[in-house]
């Protein structure tokens, strides 16, 4: 693959469950990776050559394109506009790419901001997870002129494999939004069955090996429901950052005069598991919360 020189020096701000993979993969695809962390820079990733800067300002001065991944908007915006923040180390030219998923209304006031100050702003947020972020196989949905896209699509690929320029700013998180809706329907509705079936006293493995072979196949039931029924429930996504996803669907649907009511449904039902001290769960543990109603357990 023939490497953009404008785009050798990288900045990474961000550095958790997802965001240390996809650095990793970037490293690993011959760029120089300047990184920011507020809990620190591993030293896996400086080992492979990845240089740790003490703030995010510092990040933006040294590399030509900054990517973000942090859990929310508030955090966005401090990363980029807070004391010592992103802004404060751009220079006209210089490509801000946010990977977080955030407000697509926040995004576009974010992107006229970074505009203003002669550089260009990407939303691309992604979704597959962990093992996606390890895999460099992230499905990523872009908001971004035609022009940076082609830019910024190299990188990209070392991260991701479905890239899609959706549309201009805010079209990225829009799509996300949209994603997010889907894989917490599909989760409810894989957990909705395998209560059913374990209550109905079926063994809800051979329920859900069978249900891949049919029209009810997804990859939430292969995934997610073999962790729901092997209770392994060690976080790839937290509850609490899909209730965050799900809190920007329904806000903007308010202001979009959207009803959603599925979507607050589920919300309801990952609000439960906050309750019993999930917020940090996989999302998939949203069938515990189906479980306490139906009083039974699907796996052991």
């Amino acid at each position: 693959m023939k490497i953009d020189t404008q785009l050798q020096s990288l900045g990474f701000v961000g550095l958790g469950i997802m965001g240390r993979p996809m650095a990793a993969n970037l490293i690993k695809g011959g760029r120089t990776l300047h990184l920011h962390s507020r809990s620190g820079v591993t030293a896996e990733l400086t080992s492979a050559g990845g240089i740790a800067c003490g703030t995010p300002a510092e990040v933006a001065r040294k590399a030509d394109a900054i990517v973000i991944m942090v859990p929310d908007t508030p955090d966005v915006d401090k990363v980029l506009f807070g004391p010592d923040g992103i802004a404060a180390g751009l220079a006209a030219g210089k490509i801000v790419i946010d990977m977080s998923s955030i407000s697509p209304v926040a995004t576009k006031d974010f992107a006229k901001r970074v505009n203003a100050l002669g550089c260009e702003y990407v939303d691309a947020p992604v979704s597959g997870g962990e093992i996606g972020a390890k895999n460099a196989a992230l499905t990523i949905m872009v908001g971004a002129s035609e022009k940076t896209f082609e830019r910024v699509k190299p990188l990209f690929e070392l991260m991701g494999k479905n890239i899609t320029l959706v549309g201009e700013n805010g079209a990225g998180q829009i799509c996300k939004v949209a994603n997010q809706i889907v894989v917490a329907l599909n989760i409810e509705a894989v957990a909705e069955a395998l209560v059913f079936a374990a209550k109905a006293g079926a063994d809800p493995a051979r329920v859900r090996q069978a249900l891949l072979g049919g029209f009810a196949s997804s990859r939430v039931l292969e995934v997610h429901g073999e962790r729901m029924i092997k209770r392994t429930f060690e976080p790839g996504f937290r509850i609490e950052l899909h209730q965050k996803d799900l809190n920007i669907a329904l806000g903007t649907a308010r202001q979009l005069g959207v009803s959603l009511p599925n979507t607050a449904t589920v919300q309801e039902l990952l609000n439960a598991c906050q309750a019993q001290g999930g917020a940090k769960w996989d999302h998939s543990a949203m069938v515990r919360a189906l479980e306490v109603l139906a009083n039974h357990q699907v796996g052991t």
